[in-house]
């Protein structure tokens, strides 16, 4: 929990590593992931890195690996995912592997080549089965009326021979064909075509084709090659058919036995090929693990540096404090994985660079972690937002969705998400959408379970009041249905505001738990509903802001910086306590102290108007409690001088302490010129340290020049904070009534759903009625969950999303810093971390 509170403590260390050890301990490292290695070598191209070699063979392994995977898709075979997680091979079994994914890779070639083979010979016996069928029929039928063609035997008119070829062509190309062999020859061809009745695989795409069996008569060897051109560029297949009938019922018992013996050669090929495949899916996914450990390990390894021996590897990372054991052990056990006699060496370093931002999380707080980043990584050890998130996102959420209904169906669906997270992990054909539900499953979660707790305290489940205390108002305390009838009657009768009784009223209590139900049957019962929202989200707003404003002050300690603690944080509790903190104790005040039977009900909004307009005047009508006028002047006056506090104090108060600075470290660097240049000599010690003070004083005074004070750069940067906390907070406050304005909104929506849907079943009776009540619950269901559930929710979530980012956050939080992105296997597997 403190880590969620604030980041943990970094160190930036240096790694030495033998060579032959670096591979190990780099490898054990990767399964702890709690180590994020810097680039020592920015500056050399990726080619001319030491281990670009390795590298390249892994990226060939994968390349293989895919192959293999893609062979296993397109067989339909499933890949079995054991969960099973293989330490990294060592570098000796690299060899092993490559030579094992080539025999797979080359095998799997000579296997598909042999099928494809096998596949193209049978389609070609089968084309030519058909060929054969098809042209006995062509044979005998009448071209020129009643004159049946033997060609064989009967010559033409001419004393030529009629010839002709016969082939397949895709079905889709048979009219252009046909089109063009009339205009080509000029008609001088005679075109018969027969569709082949089953389609045939094409054995280069897998796809089923549609196809014909065609036939063209011609006379000439000049027509001939014009015809069996234009074939060839239609792309259709030309197979030889005899002439007689005789010849060709032969070939054609020739064909169909060359099928049934090619049948049997592919049917062998294809269980060969299947056993192959599915020995591959077993180990697909471990293989691809083994090759992404492997080279991410020389991803990483070429991050280092090489001492000038050549045998060590040095390398620099940031770390987590408190995990240096761990570290420190898993180098120990790769050290002595490798079988080296050297110990690897890891020795923290001092730097003045920006640490990354480390905050642990788990699958619960995850989600809400990663609602805080995505606005910007905090700075490094900065207070974390997303501890409070975890409470305050889904309670404003729920505010403005509160529906105990809707909630209750929302809470149910998260339920489902996370009692089969393990089942749903894996889930990939939900899309995108579905895997941003579920990494966010425990924010639903908690949004459904505070959306039912707001639903009751408004007392609103899908647009009705629930009558679980009875009223407490004596004439309605009885009441046990709401109808049109007894609405109709309450039509000319206001029930006043519930939370300030008559007392004279004979059993009249506040109502124990939210709105009393009653109050669904006033006809003013939105002026009072929406009177209630609208302060409920100044006081939330005003509490949130608030706590914002003092998480600051523990940033400020943190970082000693109690010049921010007296210049910014004590200002900004006055300024914004005199005016918006006032507002909500009026709100409590006005809620006490006045009731249905004051005279007058004082408006907050013109009195806090009036307290700036008319200072050190109240009107009678704004009059709500003795010494008021005395009371806002001295707010009035407080919160106008912490402005100037705010602006004016931090950046004199530097431009002074600055300049103390400078004339401190001039004074002490011309002493020390001036004790050197009188002739005084070095002694052993102590004209050592005299030497020693001279540098740090020249060290000192050429820092000082570098980082020179800019008192305009810090007074207009102090200017732009204090406009933007002094208007923001007004801007602010004003935001948060979308609480107020998207309850409004939801519960409107769910009335008007009711009354215009499922109400008009519930006016009928008998069978109509029942038939009706399904038709329009099933109608009502789907909009209450498509737009009551989905697009309220979103929207609800967004806003709640802004009031975080914006309103909340930036009381305290810089969000500058950057992530701690440790080299993790688990990391790398999930894809979250590429390389």
């Amino acid at each position: 929990m403190a880590s969620m509170f604030r980041s943990e403590e970094m160190t930036l260390c240096q790694l030495f590593l033998q060579s032959e050890s670096a591979y190990a301990c780099v490898s054990e490292l990767g399964e702890l992931g709690l180590v994020e290695f810097r680039d020592l070598n920015p500056d050399v191209n990726a080619f001319q890195r030491k281990f670009v070699a390795e590298v390249r063979r892994c990226d060939e392994m994968e390349r293989k690996l895919r192959f293999l995977q893609k062979e296993i898709e397109k067989a339909e075979i499933p890949t079995v995912d054991t969960g099973e997680n293989p330490d990294a091979p060592h570098a000796r079994e690299m060899i092993d592997l490559e030579a094992q994914f080539e025999e797979l890779e080359n095998e799997m070639k000579d296997s598909n080549a042999n099928y494809e083979a096998l596949q193209r010979s049978f389609l070609e016996l089968t084309e030519l089965k058909h060929i054969l069928r098809k042209t006995q029929t062509f044979f005998a039928e009448d071209i020129h009326g009643d004159t049946q063609v033997l060609l064989a035997e009967e010559p033409s008119s001419t004393g030529a021979q009629l010839g002709f070829v016969a082939g397949v062509i895709s079905r889709e190309r048979v009219p252009a064909f046909e089109r063009l062999l009339w205009r080509a020859c000029r008609g001088n061809v005679f075109f018969k075509q027969a569709e082949i009745e089953e389609p045939l695989e094409d054995p280069g795409t897998g796809d089923e084709v549609h196809k014909c069996v065609f036939i063209v008569f011609f006379q000439g060897d000049q027509l001939k090659m014009r015809v069996k051109k234009i074939c060839e560029g239609f792309r259709a297949t030309l197979y030889p058919c005899p002439e007689s009938p005789a010849e060709r019922r032969e070939m054609a018992i020739g064909v169909m036995t060359r099928i049934e013996d090619l049948q049997t050669v592919l049917m062998q090929t294809h269980d060969h090929r299947h056993r192959l495949l599915q020995t591959m899916a077993k180990n697909i996914n471990v293989w691809f693990i083994k090759v992404k450990k492997i080279k991410s390990i020389y991803y990483t390894m070429n991050m280092f540096n090489l001492d000038v021996t050549q045998k060590c590897l040095i390398a620099e990372c940031w770390c987590p404090v408190d995990d240096l054991e761990k570290i420190q052990i898993a180098i120990k056990r790769g050290t002595e994985r490798s079988g080296s006699s050297v110990p690897s060496i890891l020795n923290r370093m001092h730097t003045n660079q920006q640490p990354p931002t480390f905050n642990r999380v788990n699958k619960f707080t995850s989600g809400f972690q990663a609602i805080v980043d995505s606005y910007g990584v905090a700075n490094y050890q900065e207070v974390n937002p997303a501890l409070f998130t975890i409470i305050t996102f889904p309670f404003l959420f729920s505010v403005m969705f509160g529906d105990c209904g809707h909630g209750t169906i929302m809470f149910i669906f998260a339920l489902w998400l996370v009692m089969n997270e393990k089942k749903l992990a894996n889930f990939k054909e939900g899309g995108e959408m579905f895997e941003t539900i579920f990494a966010g499953r425990y924010i639903v979660l908690m949004m459904g379970m505070f959306s039912v707790y707001s639903g009751f305290m408004y007392n609103d489940c899908f647009s009705k009041s629930l009558n679980i205390f009875g009223s407490g108002w004596a004439e309605y305390s009885n009441f046990s249905k709401y109808n049109l009838h007894y609405l109709e009657m309450q039509k000319e009768k206001k029930v006043p505001s519930i939370m300030f009784l008559p007392e004279n009223a004979a059993r009249e209590v506040p109502y124990y738990f939210g709105i009393d139900p009653v109050w669904q049957l006033a006809i003013n019962k939105l002026s009072f509903v929406n009177s209630f929202k609208m302060k409920l989200s100044i006081i939330f707003g005003v509490v949130h802001m608030m706590f914002g404003v003092i998480l600051s002050l523990f940033n400020h300690r943190h970082f000693n910086k109690p010049i921010n603690i007296v210049c910014e944080f004590i200002p900004q509790v006055l300024f914004m306590m005199c005016i918006f903190g006032y507002l909500v104790i009026l709100i409590f005040y006005k809620w006490i102290s006045f009731n249905i039977h004051s005279k007058r009900l004082p408006s907050l909004l013109l009195t806090l108007i009036g307290m700036f307009l008319r200072f050190g005047k109240v009107q009678d009508s704004d009059q709500l409690y003795a010494g008021q006028a005395a009371v806002q002047s001295l707010l009035v006056v407080v919160a106008v001088l912490s402005v100037p506090w705010m602006l004016l104090i931090k950046p004199f108060y530097l431009r002074h302490k600055a300049k103390q600075d400078s004339e401190r470290v001039s004074k002490t660097g011309s002493q020390s010129h001036i004790g050197l240049n009188n002739g005084e000599t070095l002694g052993d010690d102590s004209d050592n340290r005299e030497l020693v003070h001279h540098e740090d004083v020249e060290h000192d005074v050429e820092e000082h020049k570098q980082e020179e004070f800019d008192f305009g750069e810090v007074f207009i940067h102090q200017t732009i904070h204090t406009i933007e906390y002094c208007l923001g907070c007004i801007s602010n406050t004003a935001s948060y009534l979308r609480l107020w304005a998207l309850s409004l909104a939801h519960a409107q929506l769910s009335e008007v759903l009711w009354n215009m849907v499922f109400k008009l079943a519930l006016k009928r009776t008998g069978v109509i009625g029942g038939i009706a009540i399904v038709l329009l619950f099933s109608f009502w269901a789907v909009l209450t969950i498509a737009i009551l559930l989905i697009m309220e929710g979103l929207s609800a979530f967004l806003h709640t999303l802004r009031l975080h980012w914006v309103e909340f956050q930036s009381k305290f939080y810089g969000g500058l810093g950057h992530k701690f992105q440790p080299f993790s296997f688990k990391l790398i597997l999930s894809g979250e971390v590429e390389i």
